[in-house]
């Protein structure tokens, strides 16, 4: 504990696994007892982040070809936790029972809030029930390409630029606001995922398949370019077998998990 208060790091924290995907074994930890369990259920390396309460949550995907000076946004999505609204006369329960997307996650929900169940929220009161931002926990991904500009761009190209090796991949940031994120201030960067990460935009409710897929084949289309400009200039290619060992040992701890 005294390495995290060093690092300015206090409850509630950020804690997930050195690999995985789609939120899984990430969790908001609020106490010294919660990280001594989770400590204990995961069993491998583990990062552990400071949470970010700021508003406004976003996955910016941004790309780079090499030897150019300038990047390009492809895909910018807003994240919209799992909540329920109060009307004053229902417990959250019964909200969530209403709300389809949260009723999938009620195991969990009550897991992280028992005894809680039976509170009646006032009219309009939002009550925040998994703080994860990610599709698998329930949150709402919405398209935001709407915030592409050049202003935002040279701001993602001011600290993406920074990053050595870096040309392809998704930010997750916080923000106070998106005025902020535009002028390069009051943000936080969440993660930063590579290769195998997702212009997440595609999943806005009622967004159509074949524009989906459209959207997946331009990034794939563009990360071929870059891995070959890249081996152009020296990069080696990974071994398969380095990549299938990496994958097996995640399915074999998944399924020990399980």
């Amino acid at each position: 504990m005294d390495e995290l208060v060093a690092k300015g790091i206090y409850f509630p924290l950020i804690a997930k696994p050195e690999f995985g995907e789609r939120g899984w074994m990430v969790e908001k930890i609020e106490d010294k007892e919660e990280l001594r369990k989770y400590i204990d259920q995961i069993r491998v390396n583990m990062i552990i982040q400071e949470y970010i309460d700021m508003p406004i949550e976003l996955g910016i995907f941004y790309y780079r070809y090499p030897g150019e000076s300038r990047g390009h946004i492809s895909s910018v999505t807003g994240k919209e936790l799992l909540h329920v609204l109060g009307d004053g006369a229902s417990t959250i329960r019964r909200l969530i029972y209403r709300n389809p997307r949260a009723k999938l996650q009620l195991k969990e929900i009550e897991k992280r809030h028992q005894g809680h169940m039976n509170f009646v929220p006032a009219r309009g009161e939002r009550v925040e029930l998994i703080s994860i931002g990610n599709h698998s926990r329930g949150a709402t991904f919405l398209n935001r390409n709407d915030l592409i500009d050049t202003e935002l761009e040279t701001a993602i190209d001011a600290f993406a630029g920074k990053i050595p090796g870096f040309f392809y991949g998704r930010f997750d940031i916080r923000c106070l606001s998106l005025e902020d994120l535009k002028k390069g201030r009051s943000f936080k960067i969440l993660e930063l995922n590579g290769g195998k990460s997702e212009p997440a935009h595609i999943y806005h409710p009622g967004s159509s398949l074949i524009d989906a897929y459209r959207v997946l084949f331009f990034h794939w289309r563009t990360l071929f370019k870059i891995a070959m400009l890249n081996h152009r200039d020296g990069y080696d290619f990974p071994p398969f077998r380095e990549g299938w060992k990496t994958l097996k040992k995640y399915w074999n701890y998944k399924k020990e998990r399980k």
